[in-house]
This record gives C-alpha cells, structure tokens and sequence, in this order.
C-alpha cells in the first residue's frame, strides 16, 4: 500500500514539474494592471484580481500539474505609471501577460510595449477601438467591449427612437474622443445630426460649464462619452441643473452596474446604455455574482470583471494547448485558433484583428418601483447578436487583415 502511494505521489510531481518545465520560468504569471483606488476603482479595481483569481481557480489548470501567479498594479490612470509598472514586470518580474487596463490611453501604451516584448495584453477595460484598428498588435486581445460596439448599440438605438440630435460632454483623453467619434458616426450614419461637443479634463469634478453648453446647444440628446466617476458626476450635476426637466435626455454611453448603484435609480431611471454582460441575466452569472459580491464588500461584478475572468479562462486553455507561455504571438495565435467558451460569457470567437466577438445588450435602467431585490436595475431590452455587436474587421484598418 505505501509502495503503491509512493508511486502515485512521484507520478503526480513529476507530471507537475514537466508541466511547469514547459513554461517560461516554471511559472505562468499573470498581471492584473487596473486603477485599484481612484476614477475606475469600482469598474474593475480589486475585484479584477478577484476576477483573474477566480478564473485560474476554475479553470483547473493547476490541478495538472501547472503553476499560475496573478499580480497587480494600480496604473493611477496615468500612462507613463502604467508604462513603467509593465516594463518592471516582463523585465524583471517575469510577467507573461497582462489584463484588465481600463483608461484607453494607458491601454494603448501597454498594447504597444506588449507587442515590443513579445508578451500577450488581454483588455477588459479599456474602451477604444483603435485596439482592433489602427494600433492593432499580434500580442492583443481585446475582450468584453469597445466604443464602436457601444456607439453601435445605444447610439442607434436612440437615434431611432427620435433622438436626432446630439451634443456630446466629452472625456479629453483618447478613450472619450474615441467614444464621441464611434457614437456620431452611428448617429449620422442613421439620420442624426451632432449639433456640438466640449471636453472636459479627466478626471473631472465640476462639471457645470459644460452642462450649461449642452443645455444652450437645445440638442435633443446630451452624450456623456465619459466613464466611471466622471459619468456618476455629470448625471448628478445634470439633475442639478434641470437638463431633463428642460425637454433633453440623457445618453451614458458607457455606463456599469456599479454607476447605476451610485446614481440612484430615481436619479438613473430611463437610462439606456449597451453592455456586454450582466449579473442577473442567468444562474452561472448569478452564483458568479454570489460569490464576488461576498469577497467585495458587497458589490455586484461589472462586465470588466466578467470579461478579466473571461479572457483568463480562454489564455490559460491556449498556453495549455501549446504547453508553453514563451512566445506571446503564438499564445494569442492559439487563442485565435479556438473557440472561446466560458460560463460567464459562453461561446465567443477571437477575432484575427484581436477583437472578441460575443452577444451584447441593449439594457434599461428600472424605476424605483420595478426594482424587487438589491442590484435589480436593468431590463434588458434587446440582444444584440455577436455578428452585428462589433465593426466589421474589414472596417477597423488593421494591419493585420490587410
């Protein structure tokens, strides 16, 4: 019996240590690079290392016989902070790839260091589609969400419900000139017209100035094409002034569950917005809300974290696949060839642009009295299909699909 034991427990090392042979270093280490305390905090923040955690844990991948660690960074939303964090990472700390990186002028810095030393991005939270575009890399893949899709979504929506014209309060940074250009281009491309737009720093604080533009502009539609904080503060501060009273409506064009907890539905309801992911939606996003509320003090996951979770499943099936994190083309290459599928976001394909292709929606945000249980805010209002979700790769001028 103990010959016996002994020979299952030498089989079991030695699988693990061939395992780990098979990686660079031993090890597949993974950097969760987010703002882990300001603007975006709650969009992605610590809940997205709970997220990457959570997916190495389910996806088993340690059970045979591989060793993963995650690590984090807060980027501070500041370009040359996350530059740096990423160079000491796939320099020094032996970083194979990093996820997450909301804030989309960050993101584009680590996209092109990425692609430099040869190591895999997998974006969650950053927004522009300039990532599947014209700054596309072999060493990205861009998950979850981008501006084309949202533009897409909400702002054709609203167009065709008699929103015809637009202003936009516009985040001055690549993400919200990104999301004010995909979004007009919808809303010209469908009848509309965009009367005006002003850019406020980010982050911001006082928004009054350029409400009080938007206001005079008469535009039927006043477009946030900001995030996180900066969204919460415009809405509130558009509230302040009267804007909805006065016959406008309001866009968020990227909008999360956590904006709309902080909000208020009285403040919130009416809402629509685009996303590609949310808690209540099914029972595998429900026990996976369950479980991330408990380890967060009691906030519902946004889809950023979804799609952390998402990408970490489908990277760790690659590097599997290949028995080797080394080379990070081949990796992204790998993630390409398979088919995604995952609990939280099912069947999706990766695209040869980087882009994620999966199901969006159109949601709502609830009335007061409709709500029945905590973070019962939306309605999803249509399913926008994986085929019209996101640009046509012909579309985007990457230099990979050329």
């Amino acid at each position: 019996m103990q010959i016996k034991t002994l020979f299952a427990t030498t089989a079991i090392v030695l699988a693990a240590g061939a395992a780990q042979a098979q990686v660079s270093d031993g090890v597949i280490k993974l950097g969760v690079l987010n703002d882990q305390s300001g603007l975006y905090a709650d969009v992605s923040g610590p809940g997205g290392t709970w997220a990457a955690r959570k997916a190495v844990a389910d996806s088993g991948i340690e059970k045979r016989g591989f060793k993963v660690e995650v690590v984090f960074g807060d980027h501070q939303n500041k370009p040359d902070i996350g530059s740096n964090i990423a160079r000491q990472w796939y320099d020094v700390d032996k970083v194979d790839a990093i996820v997450d990186v909301p804030t989309s002028s960050v993101a584009l810095a680590i996209n092109q260091i990425t692609k430099e030393k040869n190591k895999v991005f997998i974006g969650s939270g950053p927004a522009t589609s300039d990532l599947t575009g014209p700054a596309c890399s072999p060493n990205t893949a861009h998950w979850t969400y981008d501006t084309w899709a949202l533009a897409n979504g909400t702002g054709k929506a609203i167009v065709q419900t008699g929103g015809k014209s637009w202003y936009f309060v516009t985040a001055d940074y690549a993400f919200g000139h990104a999301l004010e250009r995909d979004t007009g281009n919808v809303v010209k491309a469908n009848g509309g017209t965009v009367v005006g737009a002003v850019r406020h720093p980010f982050p911001g604080t006082d928004f009054s100035s350029f409400l009080l533009q938007a206001q005079a502009s008469k535009a039927q539609i006043v477009a946030f094409a900001n995030a996180g904080g900066d969204t919460i503060n415009s809405i509130k501060q558009a509230a302040e002034f009267g804007i909805v009273e006065g016959g406008q409506k309001l866009a968020g064009m990227l909008m999360f569950i956590t904006d709309v907890h902080s909000l208020g539905l009285k403040t919130a309801q009416g809402l629509n917005f685009t996303t590609a992911w949310y808690w209540d939606a099914n029972d595998n996003n429900r026990a996976f809300a369950k479980e991330f509320a408990a380890a967060n003090g009691g906030k519902m996951p946004t889809m950023v974290h979804a799609g952390i979770y998402s990408g970490v499943i489908h990277y760790l099936k690659a590097v599997e696949a290949l028995k080797s994190d080394a080379d990070g083309v081949k990796v992204v290459d790998k993630m390409k060839e398979m088919p995604s599928d995952d609990k939280l976001f099912g069947k999706g394909t990766l695209r040869k642009d980087g882009r994620h292709v999966h199901d969006m929606y159109l949601v709502e945000v609830k009335k007061p009295g409709e709500s029945k249980y905590a973070w019962d805010y939306l309605t999803v209002k249509k399913t926008i299909p994986a085929a019209e979700a996101f640009r046509p790769m012909a579309e985007g001028n990457c230099p990979l699909v050329k």
